[in-house]
């Protein structure tokens, strides 16, 4: 895994050795993605850098950026062709020799010969850059499922790009000027959705799409999506058998390392089932990791320790304890604009425990979002079953003033009613924008105030989540669901998280589950046999039951969730009082002091139904400290 960086250069900023200095500067930014080597290149017309942490081919002759063999192409890539050698095969059958045994030099052949084309052979994940001295145009490129990140920045003439928003603030004419409706963005799902960021003029790439610019006109185009179009006719069997080895040839692509290799355990199907499969293709036993937690409600470790009895493997375990409050602005900074899934505290404690171990780590990431693994998942269900049986007219009309009478009463059952009857009063879509928020509605327009408040009046962050749900080629709702999902939640939140927590520890992580294999089989089986009654991952469990025991696969999984309620008072209370109630504070420009005072005073008082929206406070607050007042 690696990071990489680079902007074109222009005829108003000739200097060389400043240039030189930038692209130095923005190599040092991201060396946690990369501590092996550096280097860059610097010709009349752009500038490349590049940070490697050395997977394949350890020698220096994988060192980039990387010229080609006809010196007409030049690349920074950040990732892991799983199938490169099936793709370097076939070039040599064809003729073409190479330098060494890397998949970078694999990938510029490609380049080379098919061009953006190339992309569709590809299986990996990946962010890549590729200069063509020849044309002078610099092509850039996202994975399907976007695991790898990849900003870049656009405006007055000027172009950058980077693996992380904080590689591009080193060249000076990167503006880092507040975009507004990215902070409510980022209020209401915890992450600043594709293909924004917190700032004006820089931009995510997207998954699945690549990207070409001269510096004057930049275009770019969707090379991949998934479809769940089509659902499969086969049996259960049939879906069973296909899918154990489809994920079993998967887990066997990405064991190749030239590096020790071990897995994340969480005890869940997911984790299990990838170290079960691991084990069946390694003499050795597998290295496996795992997080627990001071608290018996959101402790895992001994399911984990089971799974890791089953398979004989060499496990390491951490407890997550009072490291919280110590660690958290650390571990924040990793993070270049706001994020506050809470889970990215002990999947940095995972990460920082396997590199002690190994350099490559396999995860189960992805189960959820391919075969409807949340909670959340069920309920939206239930309630859309619900919403179908009431005429439109009646729950536009009726409901929103029942939720209401309801909410006059602050109960368990009256929050709960409130919260049922305004949902089904909502189209399925917008419905399940309000399962996915964070931040409430009601809270928000409490709590703004100013610029925010006046530039985001009109903007309802709800269009992104309406925009992907109404673009899936499905009439199904939870495949609807799902497909969105797999554009905004996977890679906003869980990738991210995943991508920066490991990278903070010069860990490289691969995900099984993404192959984009898996994620096109999975989205041809039909919803029922994902959620199949109150059962999640039903047809996943089916397939793995020839390997793993009956109670981890059907017991209730909690996934990376924290205790996140009882950190707020005990452990963060000094953080929170210190950062978040002071009138000097970041969100003091945004939001209403005395709203927040009044939030955290129930808090403390033992109403935790504003605990996520405190959090995403004092996540937002850790951001403002460290990239806003110390910029």
């Amino acid at each position: 895994m690696c990071g990489l960086a680079g902007f074109l250069r222009t005829a108003s900023t000739p200097d060389r050795d400043a240039h030189q200095r930038w692209l130095e500067n923005m190599g040092q930014a991201i060396i946690h993605r990369g501590p092996d080597a550096g280097s860059t290149w610097l010709d009349e017309a752009v500038g490349l850098v590049h940070r490697r942490l050395s997977i394949l081919d350890l020698s220096n002759a994988g060192t980039q950026p990387m010229v080609s063999a006809s010196e007409r192409y030049v690349i920074a890539y950040n990732g892991e062709i799983y199938n490169f050698q099936e793709l370097r095969d076939d070039l040599i059958s064809q003729g073409l020799s190479f330098r060494t045994r890397t998949d970078t030099e694999v990938l510029l052949a490609l380049y080379e010969i098919h061009g953006p084309e190339c992309l569709q052979r590809l299986n990996g994940m990946f962010a890549l850059a590729i200069w063509d001295r020849t044309a002078r145009k610099l092509f850039l490129a996202r994975d399907r499922l976007g695991k790898k990140p990849l900003y870049f920045y656009e405006a007055n003439g000027q172009f950058a790009f980077a693996s992380e928003l904080k590689a591009l603030t080193p060249a000076p004419f990167v503006k880092t000027e507040l975009r507004h409706d990215a902070v409510k963005d980022f209020f209401f799902y915890q992450y600043v959705p594709d293909p924004k960021t917190i700032y004006k003029n820089v931009h995510k790439l997207a998954p699945g799409h690549w990207l070409m610019t001269d510096g004057t006109h930049t275009y770019q185009e969707q090379y991949w999506d998934v479809s769940f179009g089509s659902p499969s006719s086969a049996s259960l069997d049939e879906l069973e058998d296909g899918l154990y080895n489809l994920i079993d040839d998967a887990v066997r692509l990405r064991m190749v390392s030239d590096v020790p290799l071990g897995a994340f355990l969480s005890g869940g199907i997911d984790s299990s089932a990838v170290v079960g499969l691991m084990a069946g293709h390694t003499r050795k036993p597998v290295t496996t990791c795992a997080i627990g937690f001071d608290s018996k409600r959101f402790d895992e470790v001994h399911w984990a320790k089971k799974v890791a009895e089953q398979f004989n493997t060499d496990h390491h375990e951490f407890t997550v304890k009072n490291n919280v409050a110590d660690s958290l602005g650390s571990i924040a900074r990793f993070f270049d604009e706001p994020f506050a899934d809470p889970s990215f505290v002990p999947t940095y404690f995972v990460s920082q425990l396997a590199r002690q171990e190994v350099t490559v780590a396999l995860a189960g990431d992805g189960g959820d979002e391919n075969f409807a693994g949340y909670s959340k998942y069920y309920t939206d269900q239930v309630e859309n079953r619900l919403r179908g049986m009431f005429p439109p007219a009646l729950r536009h009309n009726l409901f929103p003033g029942l939720a209401r009478l309801a909410g006059l009463v602050n109960t368990g059952p009256t929050r709960k009613a409130k919260s049922l009857l305004g949902t089904l009063a909502l189209e399925p879509d917008e419905a399940f924008f309000i399962t996915n928020s964070f931040f409430r509605r009601d809270v928000w327009n409490d709590l703004v105030k100013g610029e925010l408040k006046r530039e985001t009046h009109d903007y309802d962050p709800a269009d992104i989540t309406r925009a992907h749900y109404q673009n899936a080629d499905t009439d199904d709702h939870l495949s609807r669901i799902l497909y969105t999902d797999i554009k905004t939640y996977l890679p906003g939140d869980i990738l991210v998280k995943v991508d920066r927590m490991s990278m903070a520890n010069s860990l490289e992580t691969r995900a099984p589950l993404l192959d984009y294999r898996v994620v096109e089989y999975a989205a041809q089986i039909p919803a029922a046999l994902k959620l199949h009654g109150k059962e999640k991952k039903y047809v996943l469990k089916k397939a793995f039951e020839r390997m793993l025991p009956q109670d981890i696969l059907y017991r209730k999984k909690m996934g990376f969730s924290v205790p996140l309620a009882q950190w707020l008072r005990r452990e963060l209370k000094p953080t929170v009082e210190q950062l978040l109630l002071s009138p000097n504070s970041g969100v003091a420009n945004f939001f209403e002091s005395a709203g927040i005072r009044n939030l955290w005073q129930k808090h403390l008082a033992g109403d935790d139904q504003f605990t996520q929206e405190l959090w995403s406070l004092l996540v937002f607050e850790l951001w403002w400290q460290q990239y806003q007042v110390n910029a």
